[in-house]
């Protein structure tokens, strides 16, 4: 692995400086960036929110659009001196307030129609106007050490109210240069971005590699693939619910990946079923990470050369990881399940609100709340969110496996199961499931009892519920709250 840069808006400088000429980011609407021009507006941006609200030190809010304008954004703020909030782009203005009051932001970058939404709550700007960047370079940046914080990502609230994450400069420059080495990156590398958001880990190690990326902006899945194939794209990045989605159409069999070497996702766990079929379909890995905001967020990614089914791949480099049992927090062996725990240095510097290192025991360790297992080569194996996770007569249940098997059912497009209290049980499984034929309601009986019956007793499907949709965050990940709260309803009404 290369040595990470000190500070992380040296990442579009020493780019620029290698190849000035070179496309740095274009979108699929043909908006295009050269390494060069893009260090030039970094400059320029960090002059201008120098200029609006002094620093260093000053939080800065940016709203993070699938577009080269967020990559300006993010290292000219970073530049000044300033640290980064990056917001989901689909947050209406009241999620967005309350992000700007909990992260103390005083300046918003976002789009036009966000910035008119939020009124005169705080000072906001078009990310995409021109004068954002469009004046003189910043004549000296401030200083900035590795240990200072660089980014306050919020969690995506899944489990409970989002946590901002103060992460450092170093906790994201070492964390490029993981996803650089994991992912097998470098300046010929061409990669394809085809997420609703755009997303740092992608920016930095891209940058870090001096890597064309290419952003993906259009939803539509064969869409994506044509923007690849035209792009002669080496890497393909999409979320699972996106590659489920494919893996499930109709006309795969005419869609083809020309030049990918290498499918990633992550967030959330893909389906075995999905990556297995896009794999043999499409002739090349289809791969999965693992890692958190905590985390900068990666930890693990699927190897290469030597993929695994199911699995998320060893630690990248310069990451431990260790399975610990929920009772004892003993350290267990291989194919022993229990929370995953890791240690790095691309650990948080620590909760906004907190002291540094709070999260962390005693030895370094940081629980990340999931409960998985690894194998003898070290590859980690997730199994649910600790939270998620329930017990049926004792028996620990995830739901995330039951999802797997009913995901493999044919009358099955998309689904989630929760836990439902029990009298006598504690707690059963209950299935919402989004069924290929929605006209054909009475098939639901027919599909619990297929998936149970290759399942162990405390993992059946005690009762299921068709819907139109799986209630999902922006970045893919399942609402479990929500969807507890939808089924109690269902049931109720129904029986």
């Amino acid at each position: 692995m290369r040595e990470p840069v000190e500070r992380l808006d040296e990442l579009p400088r020493l780019a620029a400086e290698a190849h000035p000429d070179r496309v740095a980011l274009r979108t699929d609407r043909s908006d295009a960036l050269t390494f060069g021009e893009l260090e030039q507006r970094v400059s320029g941006c960090a002059a201008r929110i120098r200029a609006l609200v002094g620093g260093p030190g000053t939080t800065v809010a940016i709203t993070s659009v699938l577009h080269p304008d967020f990559a300006v954004a993010y290292y000219g703020t970073l530049r000044a001196g300033h640290v980064v909030v990056p917001v989901n782009p689909f947050l209406r203005a009241k999620g967005l307030e309350a992000l700007v009051a909990a992260s103390g932001a005083r300046l918003v970058l976002t789009t036009e129609e966000i910035a008119a939404e939020l009124g005169d709550t705080v000072p906001s700007l078009d990310i995409g106007d021109r004068t954002l960047w469009d004046t003189g370079p910043l004549r000296e940046a401030p200083a900035v050490r590795p240990d200072d914080v660089a980014s306050i990502h919020f969690t995506s609230g899944t489990t409970g109210a989002p946590k901002g994450v103060r992460q450092t400069h170093h906790n994201l420059a070492v964390n490029a240069a993981q996803t650089v080495h994991a992912h097998g990156l470098d300046d010929s590398s061409v990669t394809v971005n085809h997420l609703p958001t755009f997303h740092p880990m992608h920016l930095n190690s891209a940058l870090f590699a001096a890597a064309e990326q290419v952003l993906a902006t259009d939803p539509d899945l064969a869409a994506s693939l044509r923007t690849a194939n035209e792009a002669r794209a080496t890497r393909y990045y999409s979320l699972p619910m996106r590659l489920s989605r494919l893996a499930a159409r109709p006309d795969l069999s005419e869609l083809r990946l020309d030049t990918v070497e290498a499918v990633f996702s992550g967030g959330s766990a893909l389906a075995v079923p999905a990556a297995r079929r896009l794999g043999d379909h499409f002739g090349i890995p289809v791969l999965q990470g693992y890692g958190l905001a905590e985390t900068a967020p990666m930890t693990h990614c699927g190897s290469r050369t030597r993929p695994k089914e199911g699995s998320c791949g060893p630690p990248v480099p310069r990451t431990e990881c260790r399975i610990v049992d929920l009772a004892t927090g003993k350290a267990l062996g291989p194919g022993e399940r229990g929370e995953i725990q890791v240690r790095g240095p691309q650990l948080m510097k620590g909760y906004l609100g907190e002291p540094d290192g709070g999260a962390l025991d005693a030895e370094g360790w940081f629980a990340t709340g999931d409960v998985g297992e690894v194998d003898e080569d070290d590859c980690l194996f997730v199994v649910d969110r600790l939270k998620d996770v329930f017990k049926c007569d004792n028996w620990l249940v995830s739901p995330q496996e039951i999802e797997q098997v009913l995901l493999a059912h044919p009358a099955v497009a998309d689904c989630a199961v929760v836990d439902h209290p029990d009298e006598f049980s504690g707690a059963v499984a209950v299935a919402l499931v989004v069924t290929r034929r929605p006209e054909e309601p009475e098939a639901l009986d027919g599909i619990a009892a297929d998936v149970n019956s290759g399942l162990p007793y405390y993992q059946h499907i005690r009762h299921i519920r068709a819907v139109p949709d799986i209630a999902r965050s922006g970045g893919g990940k399942v609402r479990r709250q929500d969807l507890r709260r939808l089924f109690t309803e269902l049931f109720a009404t129904r029986g």
